[in-house]
């Protein structure tokens, strides 16, 4: 049986264990919380599955308090990669947005309904296409992405900007690597 990563997350490691029989290795997931707080000794092998989940609890620590920093300039973070997107780029329709973002063009339409009621989006005609518009930041909505775009880059030079230039270096690399072989795995 083959268990979804979210599903393992919901799921615990104990559990989902049994589900999918896969035996835990000899630095075991049993005995994550213990090791938690402290880094594996390079004796000892690494847990592929226990790197995985420290990454998710990572990704969702980080993300809730960029969150947090959002919430106060009013904006989610939905919102927030609406405008951030169209900082780079605007002029984008729906249907390319909902691709950059990875979400689908009935999740955009809705949250741009609201930004433009919020007045930070306008939509714009296409020439000659009747149907699709061109979405363009209001100067309100590119002063709040300039403000989100300042707040997330100060929590990142708090936290990940502490690294040094080598560690920095070698983290990146990991991350473009995983990617990739996430992407090749990819069933979409």
């Amino acid at each position: 049986m083959r268990i979804g990563c979210r599903a393992v997350y919901r799921l615990g490691v104990n559990r989902a264990t049994r589900l999918s029989g896969v035996k835990p290795s000899a630095t075991s997931w049993t005995d994550m919380s213990e090791r938690q707080a402290r880094p594996a000794s390079s004796a000892e092998p690494v847990d592929p599955l226990r790197v995985w989940f420290r990454f998710i609890r990572l990704s969702r620590r980080v993300t809730a308090a960029v969150a947090g920093e959002l919430r106060e300039l009013g904006l989610s973070i939905p919102q927030f990669d609406v405008l951030s997107t169209l900082s780079e780029r605007e002029g984008l329709t729906q249907q390319e947005l909902a691709a950059r973002l990875y979400v689908t063009k009935g999740n955009v339409s809705g949250l741009i309904d609201r930004l433009v009621e919020a007045g930070l989006v306008e939509r714009r005609p296409i020439p000659g296409d009747r149907r699709s518009h061109a979405l363009h930041l209001t100067p309100a909505g590119a002063e709040i992405a300039a403000r989100g775009i300042t707040a997330q880059a100060a929590y990142v030079a708090r936290t990940l900007g502490r690294l040094d230039e080598a560690e920095l270096r070698v983290f990146e690399d990991l991350v473009v690597k995983w990617r990739e072989l996430a992407r090749a795995d990819s069933v979409i």
